[in-house]
C-alpha cells in the first residue's frame, strides 16, 4: 500500500470534444479516516458519456464538476482501513468514488459486491448502473411485448448491448444501429440481434425501412440527432420512445436543429419520454437481482473494453466520443489480484 495517492483533477472546462488539457494529474498523500468512514483501494474506475455534461459547468439532473477538484465516477475497489461498523477490510465495495488510487466514504452511498458471483468489474457494468439504466429503460418506458420490434441506437456501447438483448429475452425482434462492421458483426454474431445499420456508411432512414418492414414499436435512444430524427417517421401507433442519451450532441457548442418530432408522436399517439437511472433508486435491489439471474443463467453477456492505468483514464474516457469501445468502458487502476 503506498502512501502517495494520484488524483485526476479537472483544470478547465471542454470546448466541443475534451482534451488532455482540461485534466492534471496530481500526487497527493494517502488520506486519512475518521470514526464512520473506510478508505478504498480502487481495482475499477468507470467512464461514462454523462460525465460530459458535468464538466460543462451548467446544472442538469445533477451538479456540475468543479474546476481544479477531483473528478468522480463509478468506481470499485477493495476497503483496505475500516472505522465503519457496517463494512470489514477486504470487502469489495461499488460507489460513487473518486478518480484516484484511494477513496475516503462514509459507507451511505457503497453497495457490497460478491467476487465470487462474477468478475468484481461486471458490478460497474451488467450487473451495475449501466445494466440498471437498460433494464429500467427498455422495462419500465419501452414496455417489450413479443413480436415487437425494437430498435437501439448506440447499440454496441455499453448500455445498447444489454437493452438489445433483454428486448430478446423478451421476445423482441432486435435492430442495432452501430458505427463499424466489426460491432455491427458481434451484434449479429454474438448477442443475436437480427439486424443492423452501420450509420457510418449507410443511409440511416433508407436502411431503416428495409429493415423495419413493420415498423417500429420501440426506440431505446442513446445517441439523438439525425439518426434519431431518421427513426421518427417510422413509428407504430402507440410506439414507445426511451431516451437514455444524446451523445451525438454532448460536445455541441451550439444546440442543434432538427425536424420537430411532436406530429409523429400525435399521428402515432407515440410516448417519448426521458429518464435517468436514479429515478428508480428505491427498486434497484430488483434490477441488480435479475440481472444477475440473466448473467448467472447465460442469458446476458458482456464485453468490457479495459485500459490499463489510473494515468490513462481520460484517454479512455475521449475514446467514447471517437467509438473506440464495443460493449464497457473501465480503467483497470489495480488488478483484482
Amino acid at each position: 500500500m503506498s502512501n502517495s495517492n494520484r488524483e485526476f483533477l479537472l483544470v478547465s472546462r471542454p470546448h466541443g470534444i475534451p482534451t488532455d488539457e482540461n485534466f492534471k494529474l496530481e500526487i497527493n498523500s494517502r488520506p486519512v479516516i475518521n470514526d464512520g468512514e473506510v478508505l478504498v483501494e480502487t481495482n475499477y474506475l468507470s467512464v461514462d458519456p454523462y460525465m460530459r455534461g458535468r464538466m460543462s459547468g451548467v446544472k442538469t439532473y445533477t451538479a456540475p464538476y468543479e474546476l481544479n477538484k477531483v473528478l468522480t465516477g463509478g468506481v470499485v475497489g477493495k476497503i483496505i482501513e475500516s472505522k465503519n461498523e457496517s463494512f470489514q477490510v477486504d470487502d469489495i465495495v461499488e460507489g460513487h468514488l473518486n478518480w484516484a488510487d484511494y477513496s475516503v466514504s462514509n459507507g451511505k452511498t457503497l453497495r457490497k459486491v460478491d467476487p465470487d458471483l462474477a468478475p468484481i468489474s461486471s458490478a460497474l457494468g451488467v450487473v451495475g448502473m449501466t445494466g440498471l439504466t437498460a433494464y429500467f429503460g427498455l422495462l419500465d418506458i419501452g414496455k417489450p411485448k413479443e413480436g415487437e420490434t425494437v430498435v437501439v441506437s448506440g447499440a454496441a456501447g455499453a448500455v445498447g448491448t444489454i437493452v438489445g438483448q433483454i428486448a430478446k429475452i423478451y421476445g423482441c425482434r432486435v435492430v442495432g444501429i452501430a458505427g463499424s462492421n466489426e460491432k455491427n458483426k458481434y451484434l449479429e454474431d454474438e448477442l443475436g440481434f437480427e439486424a443492423t445499420i452501420n450509420y457510418k456508411t449507410e443511409n440511416v432512414k433508407e436502411a431503416l425501412k428495409e429493415k423495419c418492414p413493420d415498423g417500429v414499436d420501440i426506440y431505446f435512444d442513446n445517441v439523438g440527432g439525425d439518426i434519431s430524427d431518421a427513426v421518427m417517421s417510422l413509428l407504430n401507433f402507440h410506439a414507445r420512445i426511451a431516451v437514455c442519451g444524446i451523445i451525438s450532441e454532448y460536445n455541441n457548442i451550439k444546440p442543434s436543429t432538427g425536424p420537430r418530432i411532436q406530429r409523429y408522436l400525435l399521428n402515432r399517439s407515440a410516448l417519448m419520454k426521458a429518464y435517468i437511472v436514479r429515478d428508480y433508486h428505491e427498486r434497484f435491489d430488483e434490477g441488480y437481482e435479475q440481472l444477475g439471474e440473466w448473467v448467472k443463467e447465460g442469458k446476458l453477456t458482456y464485453r468490457e473494453n479495459i485500459i490499463n492505468g489510473l494515468e490513462n483514464a481520460p484517454q479512455a474516457f475521449l475514446g467514447l466520443f471517437h467509438g473506440k469501445n464495443i460493449g464497457k468502458q473501465l480503467v483497470c487502476v489495480r488488478s483484482e489480484s
